[in-house]
């Protein structure tokens, strides 16, 4: 079987049994495995204080009566912040965002290829400027603008 073979098979596992390649604990070797609705529902239980404030802007429709969900699993990723009526995924780009801008740009390339437009938001955008980050949310959702 080619590698391109057990690499889809092994994904297509992974994306039926919603299962993550993350092992409980932090260490490989560690045992079990979280499902991603798993690890899902553990981001959801402790956001960061920069997804506490876009949530508290996103939620209940409050963006002209857009639906977003929260640390949503799809594939082998857990997306930040999706309307899934509009196709569009917010991410929040934390401080180590500069370590991990290949890993970033694998996600969001793979958000992209399922139809998802992406926009990222760094922490310190979020902490200073809350409004203009929802604004920004908001003309992408009604094509004002496209995704930065």
């Amino acid at each position: 079987m080619s590698d391109m073979i057990c690499k889809n098979v092994v994904e297509d596992y992974f994306d039926r049994h919603h299962l993550s390649p993350l092992p409980l604990g932090g260490g490989v070797g560690r045992g079990q495995l979280l499902t991603r609705i798993e690890k899902a529902r553990e981001l959801r239980r402790n956001q960061t204080p920069s997804e506490t404030l876009v949530w508290s802007a996103l939620r209940r429709r409050q963006l002209d009566g857009h639906h977003f969900r929260r640390q949503y699993p799809r594939g082998p990723y857990i997306f930040d912040f999706v309307c899934l009526a509009a196709k569009l995924v917010v991410e929040i780009d934390g401080p180590s965002h500069d370590q991990t801008v290949e890993y970033d740009s694998e996600r969001t390339r793979y958000m992209e290829h399922l139809g998802f437009k992406v926009i990222r938001f760094s922490n310190e955008d979020v902490r200073r400027n809350l409004q203009g980050v929802a604004e920004t949310i908001r003309q992408v959702l009604n094509g004002e603008m496209e995704e930065r």
